[in-house]
């Protein structure tokens, strides 16, 4: 009886290796993260971007806490709300500005200074190296986000924000973080070139920042549908053109009114068509921006007067508000002659606080933009390679 054994083709790759490179072990990341943290830790600029960092944030912090405070707040508000949002946003600027610093350079730099192929060597799977650059990355970027934390805690307490409210935007910048780290090993992966990638990755974040913005601002322009708008008006009632003179009563109208002031008026109804943006169909374009998705994840403060709604209750807030009514659509009816909410206008705010929030969509849109980084670096990092980029060079 004979046998006969099967040859692979060449080239071929065994099933049961297809998978390997996305192989992960606790040990194997934690090890890359703890060498790649150790020659961070080693650097003396390290210290000092970080007591820079402070410094800056302090300054900032106070200032804004000085002038907010100067020029005071009314009833309806508090200046501490608007400290906090400051600040918090003041502290998502600069974690969008050094994070692709310290993940944009990580893989081609290594592959640069020939540093890489020693870890390919060993008996870590690609995906371990990723993820243990990533993590390391990340937590090099939560160590400003450290820093910052004492002058958010001293905004906060300036203000009415809920306890939630901290704990809240602290997880959500963050995650923020997390996923500036994983686009710029991405793009770090799909280069050879460090400058490259670090442009790629801050040109990245410019489109999630400002571009998406900028261009739902065009398209709110452009993108119309015509409308009919009712407008109630107060028309003031004055004896014979004169200003500051009371008319006759006996004269007056048989629908006019008074005023707390005394001053008598008239409701005057206009009916006009016009051309609205329909912001409720473009409102995504603003979802997948960090500063909204902070802003959306606060909890707003308890303490809110229904007479100003819209006004003053903090920069966080206020965004997540504008945000809401950009999903809702235009109003097409408007009452300046009774201070009081019409039917049209309670319907609308209804319709806004019973829409779910806006940062669980935006943050997944944020997730898969981190996940094809990290994707697209195990898939560069694969042993035996395809084909390498242009200049780069194995060891």
């Amino acid at each position: 009886m004979t046998t006969t054994s099967q040859t692979p083709a060449p080239g071929a790759v065994p099933s049961a290796s297809r998978w390997e490179p996305w192989r992960v072990s606790l040990s194997g990341v934690r090890l890359v993260a703890e060498l790649e943290l150790r020659q961070r830790v080693r650097s003396t600029k390290w210290k000092w971007a970080l007591a820079s960092v402070a410094v800056l944030i302090g300054g900032v912090t106070f200032l804004v806490w000085g002038a907010t405070h100067a020029l005071g707040s009314d009833s309806s508000g508090a200046p501490g709300d608007l400290v906090f949002g400051l600040v918090v946003f003041f502290v998502l600027f600069l974690g969008l500005v050094v994070s692709p610093t310290l993940s944009a350079t990580s893989i081609n730099g290594d592959v640069r200074d020939g540093t890489m192929a020693p870890l390919q060597a060993t008996a870590l799977s690609a995906a371990d190296i990723v993820l243990g650059k990533l993590l390391a990355s990340w937590a090099a970027s939560l160590a400003f986000l450290v820093v910052a934390l004492p002058f958010i805690v001293i905004a906060y307490f300036d203000g009415r924000m809920p306890a939630l409210a901290m704990l809240t935007v602290m997880a959500v910048l963050a995650l923020e973080l997390l996923v500036v780290c994983a686009i710029g090993l991405g793009w770090s992966a799909l280069t050879a070139r460090t400058p490259a990638s670090a442009v790629l990755t801050y040109t990245t974040v410019a489109v999630l920042v400002a571009v998406l913005p900028i261009l739902f601002g065009l398209l709110s322009v452009t993108f119309t549908e015509e409308v009919e708008v009712t407008y109630s008006s107060r028309e003031y009632i004055y004896y014979e053109g004169d200003y500051f003179e009371e008319p006759d009563p006996d004269d007056l109208p048989a629908d006019a009114q008074q005023d707390a002031g005394g001053s008598y008026f008239v409701c005057r109804d206009y009916t006009y068509t016009e051309n609205r943006p329909r912001t409720d169909r473009l409102w995504w374009l603003l979802a997948v921006n960090p500063y909204v998705i902070v802003a959306d994840s606060a909890p707003s403060p308890a303490t809110l007067d229904d007479n100003y709604y819209y006004g003053d209750e903090g920069i966080l807030s206020g965004l997540k508000q504008a945000v809401r009514e950009a999903r809702v659509g235009p109003t097409a009816s408007y009452d300046e002659c009774d201070y009081e909410l019409t039917y049209e206008e309670e319907q609308r705010r209804a319709r806004i606080d019973a829409l779910p929030p806006v940062w669980p969509w935006g943050l997944a849109a944020q997730a898969l933009l981190a996940a094809g980084g990290v994707a697209l670096g195990v898939r560069r990092l694969s042993v035996p390679y395809g084909k390498l980029p242009t200049g780069s060079r194995v060891a």
